[in-house]
């Protein structure tokens, strides 16, 4: 249980120890400065701990922003501070240090000389805990609070006149609207989220965690790629349904998180893993129905999954890239900056992009009208739309702007790019005289490539094994120093398009029943891999640990066995080991991300709250 410590005794009429009650606190109350600090040493180190202004006025969610986010380790709004075990050392030598300066005076009239604060001279304890807090360089967050109050009146005066202002606002509507993300694209803005916040605001008063929500989602995603598979027109008409379904509740778990601050690593992870989860299986669930039908649209599942996850890592490249790049400016920044300001455009430019809710009520009605094969064909055009015109404005902006990108940018880069003990052996051996390609890294990658795409247009399957050497090769060269380039950022794609592209095109060669559906399953496992290493980088937990990548070959070791593979086996045994392959990659990345997550979960790591695609 978290422990508030009133500092003084409420006010006649307060309702500040039944809201704190409320938020989860059990409330002690404090004499003085010097018995805060007595109460503070009796409060388990593991347990949160605020201290509050006993003459606080403020609306309850005001307090619930400032002292119950589990996502900081420190926090406060105007009257009042608290620290999570993490923060805890530091808020000790804060009152120790105030208590220490005030000479134990009482906290109920303030101290001989007030604090500054930032926001203006801090009369109360908690206030000028805070500030101590920040001249120590801690970092507290202070949530805006926009029209919600929160204040510590010195007189009755001031007190009335902030009790009509929280009379004045409904902080219940303020709570629910800040519930929707501050970013969202057309279909989600202005179809689901009028009636999803609803929804979150009747889980939470029913008790239900975000994480439930998120399961309830992925179990309509799955129901509706079963119904797909079905491979009639009632089986696809329900699978449209239930995918809004999902997708509402998707929009609702979010919702309820930021609507009750229940955030959590693990929230974070099952919410970003299982939307890829939701609509790969529905591809899945398409090419099964429509192969009831006597079509076989596999290879379009596999292209619009394949092309799918690169336009994603375009997303997480570029934005790592630039995650604390200096002089992050370039003239298409500002131009996009000035469309925006316009009004339609910003819509207008949300929607072409295709982001999760355009792309999944796309899908719905298209499955429900039309069929699988219209379907994919929609997808696949669409999607390449979308990723032309956004890989080509991040082009503009990488070329345009004089950024210096930092080393952790350029290990985040070197981390997605998932090179194995091949790619390594061949960075060791890289030519520091060759200066035709040595300060390009992107060029090597993309003479890799190069080899690599011609032998698959050629069709010969031991030029594809040699190509797939040579390729393995100057995957390594290009990681052989450190990405910092302005467009290095798109080595992790061109790698990702190299790899799911190899497995298509070959597994397509085969030309037997069964080939397609092994290759999805195979760029469905190791694109989860990929998936897990962007959010364990975003998460600040670093990449998958290096036993992973070896076990698994590497992106390049991988392109290369499948190479091979198809080069020695008949189409037949190509199948079976395809199949092998992607089992065993699934059983390898899911076991070991799974104790990872749980594992960071229960050691209570940072909770955070991922956006991830806007929706």
């Amino acid at each position: 249980m978290s422990t508030a410590i009133l500092t003084g005794q409420p006010v006649p009429g307060s309702p500040i120890e039944g809201d704190l009650r409320s938020l989860g606190f059990g409330v002690r109350v404090a004499t003085d400065s010097s018995d805060v600090e007595a109460l503070l040493a009796q409060v388990p180190a593991d347990q949160r701990v605020a201290v509050v202004d006993a003459r606080f006025v403020g609306h309850l969610h005001a307090l619930r922003l400032g002292l119950t986010d589990p996502r900081f380790p420190l926090a406060a709004v105007p009257g009042a501070v608290t620290a999570r075990p993490a923060g805890r050392q530091a808020l000790t030598r804060a009152i120790t240090r105030e208590n220490s300066a005030a000479g134990g005076g009482t906290t109920d009239g303030g101290p001989p000389a007030r604090a500054k604060s930032g926001m203006g001279e801090a009369c109360s304890l908690a206030d000028r805990i805070a500030d101590a807090l920040d001249s120590d360089g801690a970092d507290v967050h202070r949530p805006e609070l926009g029209s919600l109050v929160a204040a510590v009146p010195d007189d009755p005066q001031t007190r009335n006149e902030a009790r009509q202002a929280v009379a004045a606002v409904d902080d219940e509507a303020i709570r629910l609207k800040s519930a929707v993300k501050a970013r969202d694209g057309f279909f989600t803005t202005f179809f689901i989220s009028p009636y999803s916040r609803y929804i979150a605001r009747w889980c939470a008063r029913r008790g239900l965690t975000p994480n439930q929500v998120t399961t309830a989602s992925l179990l309509a995603a799955l129901i509706a790629a079963g119904c797909a598979a079905t491979g009639t027109r009632g089986g696809f008409v329900a699978a449209g349904v239930l995918l809004i379904a999902s997708f509402v509740l998707d929009c609702a778990d979010g919702q309820l998180a930021r609507y009750s601050l229940q955030y959590s690593t693990l929230g974070a992870w099952l919410d970003a893993t299982f939307d890829r989860a939701k609509e790969y299986a529905y591809y899945a669930g398409l090419a099964l129905g429509a192969a009831r039908g006597g079509d076989d649209v596999w290879a379009l599942a596999l292209g619009a999954m394949v092309l799918q996850t690169c336009r994603h890592v375009v997303d997480f490249s570029f934005n790592e890239a630039n995650h604390d790049a200096v002089a992050n400016t370039s003239p298409t920044a500002s131009l996009s900056g000035k469309l925006d300001s316009v009004g339609w455009t910003v819509w207008v430019r949300r929607i072409i992009v295709l982001p999760i809710g355009e792309r999944w009520a796309m899908i719905a009605v298209l499955t429900a009208a039309t069929t699988p094969r219209i379907t994919f064909y929609v997808l696949l055009v669409g999607c390449a739309f979308a990723a032309t015109y956004t890989t080509a404005g991040r082009v503009l902006r990488s070329v345009t702007r004089k950024a210096r990108r930092t080393d952790r940018a350029a290990q985040a880069l070197a981390d997605l790019a998932d090179n194995g003990p091949l790619a390594a052996v061949s960075a060791r051996l890289r030519d520091v005289n060759a200066r035709w390609y040595t300060d390009f890294p992107l060029l090597r990658a993309l003479v890799g490539v190069g080899f690599l795409s011609w032998a698959l247009y050629l069709g010969d399957l031991w030029y594809v094994a040699v190509a797939a050497v040579f390729y393995a090769f100057f995957a390594g060269q290009a990681l052989s120093q450190p990405l910092k380039g302005p467009l290095d950022w798109l080595i992790p794609p061109l790698f990702r398009a190299a790899e799911y592209g190899t497995v298509l095109v070959l597994a397509a060669r085969a030309d037997v029943p069964g080939a397609l559906p092994a290759a999805f399953g195979l760029v469905a496992a190791v694109a989860y891999h990929h998936y897990d290493t962007v959010y364990r980088i975003r998460g600040d937990a670093g990449a998958p640990p290096a036993w992973l990548v070896r076990a698994t070959g590497g992106q390049e070791g991988r392109t290369l066995l499948v190479a091979v593979l198809a080069a020695l086996l008949s189409a037949a045994q190509f199948k079976v080991a395809l199949t092998a392959l992607a089992v065993a990659v699934a059983l390898v990345v899911l076991a070991e991300s799974i104790r990872f997550w749980v594992a960071s979960h229960l050691r209570g790591a940072p909770a955070v709250h991922d956006e991830g695609e806007p929706a």
